[in-house]
């Protein structure tokens, strides 16, 4: 079999005609809507200019230290003081070892879709790929804003914490950049009363609200007062990262008297921890509905697994996994507790185990009520599921359970402003998946009809959903 001599080609990943038609012609012309990312809003306000290739693409990014740390790469050329050269020479000699991870993949694609290169990273091409790309960051048209608008980026969504002051945001909003840029409200710190660190947040909370927390009660309204001033500023998303969901039985009087223990710095119990969260996410849930958010929930990650590395550096740079969490009971609960009273939004459940796939897929069924397409989604394979077989799958138990059709498709959950290609590698799976069906004779020969699907997963099905 023929196989062009540049790896990233015109029909990578698409097997057959069929495929190619779908892509080419349907799906890879529509804008990006990325609803979910941990992208700085303070870059993008300023218009950041990166000096290297470092800066950009390996700083902040966890997949790709992983992978050099099981190669043997000492710290010191992952996030340590080597020099940003040094730093991308260690990953350069570290790609050709990600044949098979999906790093593999990205890492060509970003260099081909951004820079125009087409060669291979490794040993032999790492100082002139790292003077090139290094040399064109340094240019306005390269700049964050540039990036986005390059990837044909119509709508991005932030991840921010209650007690952010959305400055940057705002400063975004005034400018003439034609992006919409919102924010997710995430408030999982002020629902982890577990953390050592909790006392202190809670003062955070306070005084940017402006409201003293001295009961569950003034808690609840420090709470809204924020919710209140994210929507104003835009905001009509929420997310959370739970192990599971939360959905232990609770009195008001117990949730008043535990979160009192915290405040008078007493000892709670598990039980106790686990009412209080079950209470609060309630009560966010119900304002999620009131303001009319989508509500999304990460769930199934172990996070912070290795306690040596975690107080050497800190969270989220590289030291979690896949948990094995008992997730339905828990789900459903919650889910059947919203929806009983009926104030259950617009809910979007990423698992981050594949052995849950066919549960998701099975329990956003039970909530879907035909008040609105697509209600309660499962959503597009995430961390450790964000690779090929990984979308693969859960896009099959959402064929095979529901309706992929009515999917509201991909994201990038990045700290990376090159991360936009992988809306194109998910957007090819898409059209193999459809095109291999088609060629087995399992799909009819309609490529106006599938055609209008591909587009309504890559595009138009969020755009509907979140009302862009």
């Amino acid at each position: 079999m023929h196989r062009p001599a540049k790896f990233i080609h015109d029909n990578f990943l698409l097997e057959n005609s069929f495929a190619e038609e779908l892509y080419h012609g349907y799906a890879s012309k529509m804008p990006i809507i990325d609803y979910h990312n941990h992208l700085p809003p303070q870059e993008i306000a300023e218009n950041k200019i990166f000096d290297t290739i470092t800066e950009i693409w390996i700083n902040g990014d966890h997949y790709k230290w992983r992978a050099m740390r099981t190669l043997g790469i000492n710290e010191k050329y992952i996030t340590g003081t080597a020099s940003d050269l040094d730093k991308f020479q260690k990953w350069a000699r570290t790609v050709p070892y990600t044949m098979r991870n999906p790093l593999y993949h990205w890492t060509h694609m970003e260099l081909d879709r951004y820079f125009g290169i087409s060669d291979l990273l490794n040993p032999e091409s790492a100082d002139r790929i790292y003077k090139e790309t290094s040399e064109k960051l340094q240019t306005e048209a390269f700049s964050c804003q540039s990036l986005l608008t390059k990837m044909n980026v119509e709508y991005l969504c932030t991840t921010d914490d209650p007690v952010d002051s959305l400055e940057h945001h705002q400063k975004i909003t005034k400018s003439d950049f034609k992006t919409r840029v919102s924010m997710a409200f995430r408030p999982d710190k002020a629902i982890f009363i577990e953390n050592k660190s909790y006392s202190d947040y809670l003062n955070k909370l306070a005084s940017i609200s402006d409201i003293t927390i001295d009961s569950y009660d003034t808690l609840c309204n420090a709470i809204r007062n924020r919710v209140e001033y994210f929507h104003a500023n835009g905001c009509r998303l929420c997310d959370h990262g739970f192990e599971n969901m939360y959905a232990t039985d609770f009195t008001e009087s117990e949730v008043k008297t535990i979160f009192k223990r915290k405040l008078d710095g007493k000892p709670i119990s598990n039980e106790e921890v686990l009412k209080f969260q079950s209470a609060l996410l309630i009560y966010l849930s119900e304002l999620y509905h009131e303001f009319g958010w989508v509500q999304q929930f990460h769930l199934g990650a172990l996070r912070n697994n290795n306690s040596r590395m975690l107080a050497q550096l800190g969270p989220d740079t590289g030291w979690d996994s896949i948990g094995d969490f008992k997730q339905a009971s828990s789900l459903s609960k919650f889910l059947n507790t919203m929806d009983a009273k009926n104030k259950l939004t617009k809910t979007i459940i990423y698992n981050n185990n594949p052995v849950d796939n066919e549960m998701i897929a099975s329990m956003i069924g039970n909530f879907n009520d035909g008040s609105i397409k697509g209600k309660v989604q499962f959503g597009s394979g995430w961390w450790f599921m964000d690779q090929k077989e990984g979308m693969i799958d859960q896009m099959n138990a959402l064929s095979n359970i529901g309706l992929l059709s009515c999917f509201i498709g991909m994201l990038t959950d990045s700290r990376s402003f090159l991360s936009f290609p992988r809306h194109e590698y998910f957007r090819r799976i898409l059209c193999n998946l459809f095109g291999k069906d088609i060629e087995n004779g399992e799909l009819p020969n309609d490529m106006k009809w599938i055609g209008k699907l591909v587009q309504d997963i890559c595009y138009y099905n969020a755009k509907d959903y979140f009302e862009f």
